[in-house]
């Protein structure tokens, strides 16, 4: 067993795992790290906020499926990269933050740049430790990887105290990790799993609900076979969109608050509801004692606590949605109970119910002359990219309208923040996958109020050439509050006008990126154009309708049915 610094066993860590990029910030007492990364080839990406920092690596962490690291300093570093690790933790997303600590004698006596940032963030982090014993250095550095990653994934962060940094350890061989009180199953029971599959052979109206779970265990293509064995609709959560291809005529898009008629419809209208990781969140069911009255409802999930816990279930499966689908596909497959042809027969009527709700009540808008609706921005952004782009989003209407009106066949393909709707998300998570993937295109869709949140990360951008786009759906409102006190509260606009808005162009070129602006619907496509043939960091500003809602929309504690559809 070696002996070594802190610091190099934390990198040696680092590698070990296969880390190759870590977004931070440096400061006192994470500054002999920062000293060794300089002997690794392991990039560090310098941000301008430690928000940007762990939403980068939230965003890095979606696109590629990997742990992202982000390593933030003592005090205020560390509580500044709070509200991003509640944002991964809501979604579900593994990353590991290094925080920097003061040493370990000092702690407890207020020293400068001391926070209790294990107590912090213990109840948004699936686990954290502070390492305050140099022997545990490294069996926590591993421990931590392994419970980001494994079971439901979540961040976990590791508290520093900068003597430990600073002393001489051990580097033991690495050993297979098993944790007494941590054991996630990932295999579903045959019985739940011939439950499951009897109950949709007898369904007349069944729906696949697809959550963002499909998406972190990989299972979009058992999932589309699922699907098209079964010849039965899917609805997509907002985190879930990507796990079955948009443009698939099974597909109805998104449900729930701001979901398609269709596909609220189909839900509260089924016999069997078959949940595919996801977790029955309010701006899913809406009101609870209408949400699917008339379905079963299956349950695939590899977090026991969230089965049941909002919507009582009839079939729990508790295991990896990948298992459990490919458990269910193979079922079907070898049961003499099974045709699909006569499957397919079964169900259209159902489909032709589906239809008609889809023809009377399309996901559409009315144009206004020549003013730019944002709808019409994102239908271009997906018709110029083929639908091919990575789209990151800010929070508000500009997320909606994404989800909305872009098509995505992939999954991974949209990264956002569901359930904790944090502004400011979009552009560090764009930096993430932009580093990730350098020959994707990137781009963050945004709302003027959101973007200015994280707006300093352009600069982070351009520094470490991730040229990203970012499309400012521009109305000078906070928009989505707007909306509200509109619908609900005879506009009175308390504090949502953006009275005093920075120019967003030249505010780009400032950071040395190239800035355009439409201001009618005939500039929206040049404009687009000439943002993706442009090898730099892209702000397209445009400005748009400035009332224009978010529709449909179920007002809260209405059921999904009582949509708003104007």
């Amino acid at each position: 067993m070696t002996k070594m610094t802190g610091a190099q066993a934390i990198i040696k860590c680092l590698k070990e795992e296969g880390v190759r990029i870590i977004f931070g910030f440096p400061g006192g007492a994470v500054i002999d790290l920062y000293d060794e990364l300089l002997n690794t080839d392991i990039k560090h990406i310098l941000v301008r906020h430690e928000q940007g920092a762990v939403h980068a690596a939230d965003g890095y962490a979606r696109a590629t499926g990997e742990v992202g690291v982000a390593l933030l300093t003592s005090g205020p570093g560390a509580t500044n990269g709070v509200t991003a690790i509640a944002t991964a933790y809501a979604d579900s997303i593994p990353i590991v933050v290094l925080t920097g600590q003061v040493p370990t004698a000092l702690i407890g006596n207020d020293a400068f740049q001391e926070v209790d940032i294990v107590g912090i963030t213990r109840p948004c982090t699936k686990h954290n430790y502070l390492v305050s014993n140099p022997a545990d250095l490294v069996p926590t550095i591993r421990e931590a990887f392994y419970l980001a990653a494994t079971g439901r994934p979540g961040p976990v962060l590791v508290d520093l105290p900068k003597d430990v940094v600073a002393s001489m350890v051990t580097f033991p061989e690495k050993k297979k990790i098993k944790m007494q009180t941590y054991q996630p199953n990932y295999d579903p029971h045959p019985g739940q799993i011939e439950k499951a599959c009897k109950s949709i052979l007898a369904a007349k109206r069944p729906v696949l609900y697809v959550g963002g779970g499909v998406v972190l265990s990989n299972a979009s293509k058992e999932l589309t076979e699922l699907a098209h064995k079964l010849s039965a609709p899917v609805t997509m959560t907002l985190m879930g969109l990507g796990g079955f291809p948009g443009t698939d005529p099974a597909s109805l898009g998104m449900l729930g608050m701001h979901g398609s008629y269709a596909a609220n419809m189909s839900v509260a209208k089924s016999d069997l509801l078959i949940a595919v990781g996801a977790r029955f969140d309010d701006r899913v069911t809406g009101r609870l004692d209408a949400f699917a009255p008339h379905a079963k409802i299956v349950h695939i999930d590899i977090d026991p606590t969230s089965i049941s816990k909002n919507v009582k279930v009839d079939i729990p499966i508790v295991a990896d949605c990948k298992a459990a689908l490919q458990a269910m596909n193979a079922w079907f497959d070898k049961s003499t109970e099974f045709d699909p042809k006569a499957s397919a027969e079964k169900l259209q009527p159902w489909r032709t119910e589906i239809a008609d709700w889809q023809k009377k009540h399309p996901l559409t808008y009315q144009e206004k002359g020549d003013i730019i609706k944002p709808q019409y921005v994102v239908q271009q952004l997906n018709e110029l990219t083929g639908g091919d782009a990575i789209i990151t989003t800010e929070v508000g209407q500009n997320q909606m309208w994404a989800a909305q009106f872009y098509k995505f066949n992939r999954p991974r393909t949209l990264l956002t923040s569901g359930g904790l709707g944090t502004m400011g998300y979009g552009l560090p998570a764009a930096i993430g996958a932009k580093l990730a993937f350098p020959d994707s295109t990137v781009i963050d869709i945004a709302g003027d109020g959101s973007i200015q949140m994280n707006i300093q990360e352009l600069a982070t951008a351009r520094q470490w050439g991730a040229p990203v786009k970012v499309a400012i759906l521009n109305n000078n409102y906070l928009g989505m509050v707007r909306q509200w006190q509109e619908l609900f509260y005879n506009r009175r606009y308390s504090a949502t006008p953006m009275e005093v808005t920075p120019d967003f162009v030249e505010l780009a070129k400032a950071y040395g990126a190239v800035g355009l602006r439409a201001r009618t619907k005939a500039e929206v496509i040049p404009v687009i154009k000439e943002a993706l043939a442009t090898d730099n960091v892209v702000i397209m500003d445009f400005v748009i309708e400035r009332e224009e809602g978010v529709f449909p929309m179920v007002p809260a504690g209405k059921a999904t049915t009582e949509m708003l559809l104007v």
